[in-house]
């Protein structure tokens, strides 16, 4: 999850930004600079656009967004770049370099993958930098997007992309190295499709000036299921899970992770014209929109977010047996994203439910001692499997 950002669907497994471990993202996206970059397949021994206004007509696609031509791989201070700043794009459809620049953008712009990474076999790295790669690509054609109008018709272009990767004809080095990944875990594909309607729907409240979005839980809960869940759903994936149970569970965890950012981001999200809290519970606390621009919040707003973390904690609950469950090799990273996500909506209890005042955050010792937990269950499941042989996807022996 993102926050802070033009748009909030998740992009990070199990939604790890959400407790605040990565450095704070630029604000909202009304004054972007705008540049070019391609999306599509390239033509035959051609490679990416040689300068910013190299109008090359598809598959090239003029597009509103920040770009550079020398990406600088270290962002300024306060503030995240683009997937396509990041690295230099692959100028041909290589498979090696598609991969080599989808590990760019999740080492150098996702601070947390180096511990990701070691929390999870070898096996699976490339894919999860790979799907990341396509969220982090996704969130930044809505985000950097110099209005919603440019950033829908990005994202139409980029889902055209994806049915082209779902197909076997993938035209973008992000599409190439995530058709792999599906091909190689059979992904279903409507997950993918899930959090580019996610940030459609984001951009589609913006375009039409709508503050508070949803008017009940079961409205926001369907943007849940849209934005977060489907990230649980595509990690699973890669270990073989489909069973009902575990993604009913997992999709507990993303949600619960998406709500305590809602919470915990209150006050950026109503100065950014966004309103996540259901207009049910403004109404049933006698909290106004306006309210959540304050500096300090009041007796109903704390109120409305005590209530907020009861809920949250009803989902991180149902997705518990999760970490037992799950498949082996992700447990430990399950278990590290949900308390993180415990861990923050402490830090808000904490703050008296006044999220106005501060954001709160997770403690750096409370961070360290989540991180050698997680690394220590991932030590003894090696220890335990090269002294009894390798488990089964779901941990059978």
């Amino acid at each position: 999850m993102l926050a802070a950002r033009g748009h909030r669907p998740a992009v990070d497994f199990f939604g790890v930004k959400t407790y605040g471990w990565c450095r704070v993202p630029h604000a909202t996206s009304a004054a972007r600079p705008t540049g070019i970059v391609w999306v599509g397949r390239p033509p035959p021994n051609r490679g990416v656009p040689a300068h910013p206004l190299d109008h090359s007509g598809p598959p090239f696609v003029n597009r509103a967004v920040s770009f550079s031509t020398v990406p600088d791989p270290r962002p300024p201070r306060g503030r995240d770049c683009a997937a396509w700043d990041v690295a230099p794009l692959p100028p041909t459809l290589d498979r090696g370099a598609a991969e080599a620049f989808c590990r760019l953008v999740a080492e150098r712009h996702y601070e947390n993958f180096s511990v990701v990474s070691r929390l999870v076999p070898p096996r699976l790295r490339q894919d999860f930098a790979n799907v990341y790669a396509f969220c982090r690509w996704s969130d930044d054609l809505a985000d950097e997007a110099a209005n919603p109008a440019v950033g829908l018709a990005a994202l139409g272009r980029w889902r055209a992309g994806l049915d082209e990767c779902l197909d076997g004809h993938p035209g973008h080095p992000v599409y190439v190295a995530l058709a792999a990944t599906i091909r190689r875990h059979a992904l279903d594909g409507r997950p993918f499709h899930d959090l580019l309607d996610a940030f459609a729907e984001d951009l589609a409240f913006d375009r039409d000036a709508v503050v508070v979005r949803y008017a009940d839980r079961e409205a926001l809960l369907g943007y849940c299921r849209r934005s977060a869940d489907p990230v649980g759903r595509i990690v699973l994936g890669l270990e073989g899970c489909t069973d009902a149970t575990a993604v009913r569970q997992a999709d507990a965890i993303c949600t619960g992770l998406q709500l305590v950012n809602f919470w915990q981001d209150l006050r950026r999200d109503r100065l950014a014209g966004r309103v996540y809290v259901p207009e049910s519970e403004l109404c049933r606390h006698r909290v106004s929109p306006d309210e959540l621009a304050g500096s300090r919040a009041g007796p109903g707003l704390r109120s409305l977010v005590a209530a907020g973390l009861d809920w949250v904690a009803e989902c991180f609950a149902t997705g518990a047996p999760l970490e037992r469950t799950a498949p082996v090799a992700l447990r430990p990273a399950i278990s590290l994203f949900r308390a993180g996500g415990r861990a923050i909506a402490a830090a808000i209890d904490r703050a008296g439910c006044d999220t106005l005042a501060a954001r709160p955050t997770v403690p750096a010792p409370t961070k360290v001692r989540l991180v050698l937990r997680a690394m220590v269950a991932v030590a003894v499941g090696r220890c335990r499997e090269s002294l009894l042989g390798p488990l089964g996807p779901a941990g059978e022996g």
